[in-house]
């Protein structure tokens, strides 16, 4: 006999069985990171944020689980659907609160349907996404949203679920030795505007230092956190990660990576990243100085320095930013699906993305043809950049 239960609290579902079920060492769907969101202040009603995991269970045992939450605005989730909600609530409707099934301010694909990797792995998914569809009519809500979605994971939807995709940068590993090796496979222009922006910030006098984050004192840490909440703020955006979630990191062992840049013994810029499951994933930055170059070299060429090191498969940096382009990163596709309960609604949605979707195939296409990278025989037969250093 199996059950449906939804839970107010990532700390009401077991965190060892949770962990064994996802598949992979995502660290943004680990059990830990999200009780850290939660137990933090980071997930608040008030900030659109309320808890409502969904475990599916074999007696008392569970067997699958998905990350969940009811949503009161669409802010931090990164698939951007406000002009529904305008058309939505236009028309009569409430569009909030909705389901989404994603990671709290990620825009990081992963494991989404918890299902374990045996032979009951796609019923268990396709019964997942049946029981977050099913809690959205009982309760009367919009929809249910998934977000960043493993390709795997996408046929776990029927054509009930709409389709979106969207773009980012990522920069993969080709075996190289260290950064000269991979600088080398770039055209000739962007290995000159590179070098270029790394003595600028040689030049500035400042003390750059990679760090993990288990190695950062209480007030090291606090003064990150000034840096990332003062850059928000500037932008006019919330920083909706708390002091006490930042400190929290250092508790989760090299989970949280930093670069820094010190002015003397102040800390006075720094970039964080998450890792795992031979991932480096770039999250935040933040300075309190204007040097050239200084974002460049921290957020992106310290974090190629260590997943050459670290032999990491990939560096994804975040969401959005064609600038990234020109520094090795490469556009891929991200994945979303998107239950819409109203049927003449999804109908007209739907039209509405065929449209969207041929505008990002044309985007994609555009920027592969613009690769950064030094093009050879071998690389037109493969698509892979080689290195070529001696």
């Amino acid at each position: 006999m199996l059950t449906t239960r939804f839970h107010d609290a990532i700390a009401d579902l077991p965190a060892a069985a949770w962990d064994a079920l996802r598949g992979d060492d995502n660290p943004f769907v680990s059990h830990a990171f999200l009780a850290t969101l939660e137990r933090s202040g980071c997930i608040r009603p008030d900030w659109g944020w309320q808890p409502h995991h969904l475990g599916i269970y074999e007696r008392e045992r569970l067997i699958a689980a998905a990350p969940l939450y009811f949503k009161g605005n669409s802010h931090g989730e990164f698939v951007f659907d406000f002009g529904w909600a305008r058309a939505w609530q236009q028309a009569g409707g409430e569009y909030y609160p909705k389901l989404l099934n994603g990671v709290p301010y990620s825009p990081v694909t992963g494991p989404r349907l918890l299902a374990g990797g045996d032979g009951q792995t796609v019923l268990l998914q396709r019964a997942l996404v049946e029981a977050m569809r099913g809690e959205a009519e009982e309760l009367g809500l919009s929809s249910v949203h998934a977000n960043f979605l493993e390709a795997g994971e996408t046929e776990a939807f029927d054509e009930d679920w709409l389709v979106r995709s969207d773009v980012q940068f990522h920069w993969h590993n080709h075996g190289y030795r260290h950064f000269p090796a991979f600088l080398a496979t770039l055209n000739h222009k962007k290995r000159k505007n590179i070098l270029r922006e790394r003595e600028q910030v040689a030049a500035s006098g400042l003390a750059i230092e990679w760090r993990s984050g288990d190695s950062l004192s209480l007030l090291e840490w606090r003064r990150v956190h000034a840096l990332y909440e003062t850059t928000f703020d500037a932008k006019g955006n919330h920083a909706a990660l708390t002091a006490a979630f930042f400190s929290h990191l250092g508790e989760l062992g090299q989970t949280a990576q930093l670069a820094l840049a010190r002015d003397g013994e102040t800390i006075v810029a720094m970039a964080l990243f998450i890792q795992g499951g031979g991932v480096l994933y770039g999250r935040y930055w933040g300075a309190s100085v204007d040097v050239p170059g200084l974002h460049f070299e921290l957020c992106y060429y310290r974090g190629i320095d260590y997943a050459i090191a670290q032999g990491l498969q990939r560096f994804e940096p975040g969401a959005q930013g064609e600038h990234k382009l020109a520094r090795g990163f490469l556009p891929v596709r991200t994945h979303s699906r998107h239950f819409l309960v109203n049927p003449g609604f999804r109908a007209a949605v739907a039209d509405a993305l065929i449209h969207e979707a041929e505008a990002v195939d044309g985007y994609a296409a555009e920027l592969l043809a613009h690769s950064p990278y030094a093009k050879t025989r071998e690389d037109n037969e493969t698509g892979s950049p080689r290195d070529l250093s001696p």
